[in-house]
């Protein structure tokens, strides 16, 4: 169940700080600069879990896959699928990991825990209204939810 670390950040534990401060920081700049709402660790219909989903004040879906190491990249062979939740994607890094190990078609951030810079803008790939409508809906059901958890989070804890 996600909760949230002492920076506020929501995590399930999986992630690790030098990822943390790679979410923060793009989060900012999604914020700051594009007017973009971000939801951390989002669950797709597919069972895969996106890093980062951002909402633009017109509706569009981004999605931010954070790389933490060489060895985190290497590892992931599920990235492709996220293309089919949103009109762009994007990889984000920390500045120390070589920027040459990703795909050179596709979009990069690179971010610490303060900020980040787009190096590489990804390519638009408009979503169908049907998806996007159902991806809409799962979103606000999960914020919701994650703030109801947040505010209330059982008998246990009273």
């Amino acid at each position: 169940m996600p909760q949230l670390n002492e920076l506020g950040q929501i995590t399930d534990g999986r992630q690790s700080e030098t990822a943390l401060r790679v979410q923060r920081g793009t989060m900012r700049l999604l914020r700051e600069k594009f007017d973009f709402c971000c939801f951390a660790e989002v669950s797709l219909a597919t069972g895969r879990r996106a890093d980062l989903l951002g909402v633009g004040p017109k509706g569009e879906i981004w999605i931010v896959e954070i790389k933490s190491s060489l060895q985190d990249y290497q590892v992931d062979n599920k990235w492709p699928e996220y293309h089919d939740y949103c009109d762009k994607f994007f990889f984000a890094k920390p500045p120390e990991l070589d920027a040459a190990i990703f795909p050179e078609d596709q979009g990069l951030i690179v971010a610490d825990g303060h900020g980040a810079d787009i190096m590489r803008h990804a390519a638009e790939d408009k979503l169908s209204a049907a998806r996007r409508k159902a991806l809409m809906l799962r979103i606000a059901r999960m914020g919701a939810d994650r703030i109801h958890q947040l505010m209330d989070p059982g008998p246990s804890a009273i």
